[in-house]
C-alpha cells in the first residue's frame, strides 16, 4: 500500500514536472517577411528568454507573410491551436485590422493572448517652421479651418495612422470622415511631406519621429503616452497633459493557440513575467526602440478585448 502511493506521488510529480518543462522546440511565427515589426517582436522574445535563462536553447524565428499577420492568425487557428512550443507575434496593428473583419471569421477569441514586451507611441508632429507650439494651438486652428490641414501618415485610411490623425479631428470637434488625410508610403514619406509644405500635420510612432525631432527638422507636438517617454523625448508632453485625453501605445506583443494546455499557457506567462523585470531586458527592449509597455496573461489579454472594442467605434467613423 505504502509503495503504491509512493508511486503514485512519484508519477504524479514527474508529470507536474514534465508539465511546466520549458518548450522542446520554441519557435516564434512572425506574420511577415524578415525585417519588419513582427520579426523585431520575435527576436525581443527570442534574445530576452534566451539571455534569462528561461529557455536553454535559441528559439526559432519562423515567417509566413500574407495580410499583415492575417495568414499567420488563420495557421494557428486551424493548424497548430495545441502547439505549446509555439508564440506568435502581434501588435496593435492586429487588434485594428481584427476589428476591421481583415483576419477573416475569427476574432480575438480565437486564440490566446499571453502578453505585450514593450510599445513605441503615436505623435503628432508639424514642421520645425510650423506656427504651432502646442497641441491647443493645432487644435484651435483645425476646428477654424479644418479643411486647410492635409494630415499624412505612413498607411491607407483605416490605418493606425489615419485613427491617430482621427482623433486630432474629434479633439477639434470634426468629423474624421471629412478629414483631409493623404496616405504615403511609411513614416520617411511623411518627414519628407512635411519638410516641404505639402503637409501641415503628421501622424506617425515616437521612435521614427524622435531623430528627426531632436535634429530640429520636425517638432513633436504630443506624444499619445500616458506618461512622459524618457530618453530624448523627456521635454515632449503629453496629449493628456495638454488636456486631450488621446491615448495610442503601438504594443508589441504574443498569443498561443487557443487548445494549448494550461501548463504551457504558466510557463510561457511566468518566463515573460521573469525576464521582463530585469535590467538586462529594458536594455534589449531600449534597443529595439521600445518604451515599457508590460502586460502579461489577463491583464494584456483584457487590454486587446478593449483595444478591438474601441477600434471597431473609430473603424465605422473612417467608413465612407
Amino acid at each position: 500500500m505504502t509503495k503504491t502511493l509512493a508511486g503514485a506521488c512519484l508519477m504524479t510529480l514527474s508529470m507536474t514536472l514534465v508539465a511546466v518543462a520549458e518548450p522542446a522546440k520554441p519557435e516564434c511565427l512572425a506574420g511577415a517577411k524578415p525585417g519588419g515589426g513582427f520579426d523585431l517582436t520575435c527576436r525581443l522574445a527570442a534574445n530576452a528568454l534566451l539571455e534569462g535563462k528561461e529557455i536553454s536553447k535559441p528559439m526559432a524565428v519562423t515567417y509566413m507573410e500574407g495580410g499583415v499577420g492575417a495568414v499567420a492568425y488563420n495557421h494557428v487557428i486551424s493548424k497548430r491551436s495545441k502547439d505549446g512550443n509555439l508564440i506568435t507575434a502581434a501588435s496593435s496593428g492586429s487588434a485594428l485590422l481584427i476589428a476591421q473583419g481583415k483576419f477573416g471569421q475569427y476574432d480575438e477569441t480565437a486564440v490566446r493572448w499571453l502578453g505585450a514586451l514593450g510599445a513605441d507611441y503615436g505623435v503628432l508632429v508639424v514642421a520645425a517652421n510650423s506656427p504651432y507650439k502646442t497641441l491647443g494651438d493645432l487644435v484651435a486652428a483645425y476646428k477654424a479651418e479644418p479643411n486647410s490641414f492635409p494630415i499624412a501618415g505612413g498607411g491607407a485610411v483605416g490605418s493606425q495612422d489615419w485613427m491617430k490623425g482621427s482623433l486630432l479631428a474629434k479633439a477639434a470637434g470634426q468629423d474624421p470622415k471629412k478629414m483631409r488625410y493623404v496616405a504615403l508610403e511609411g513614416g520617411g514619406a511623411v518627414l519628407t511631406a512635411l519638410e516641404g509644405g505639402h503637409v501641415k500635420v503628421g501622424s506617425g510612432d515616437a521612435a521614427e519621429m524622435v531623430k528627426h525631432h531632436m535634429a530640429g527638422k520636425i517638432r513633436i507636438l504630443a506624444v499619445m503616452a500616458p506618461e512622459r517617454l524618457p530618453g530624448e523625448l523627456a521635454n515632449v508632453p503629453t496629449a493628456k497633459e495638454q488636456g486631450y485625453d488621446i491615448d495610442w501605445p503601438v504594443w508589441r506583443g504574443y498569443y498561443v493557440g487557443k487548445d494549448v494546455s494550461e501548463e504551457d499557457y504558466k510557463w510561457w506567462t511566468d518566463a515573460f513575467r521573469k525576464v521582463s523585470a530585469t535590467p538586462e531586458f529594458a536594455k534589449e527592449r531600449e534597443a529595439r526602440g521600445l518604451f515599457e509597455f508590460t502586460l502579461i496573461g489577463k491583464d494584456f489579454e483584457d487590454r486587446v478585448k478593449a483595444d478591438v472594442a474601441r477600434y471597431k467605434i473609430l473603424a465605422k467613423e473612417s467608413s465612407m
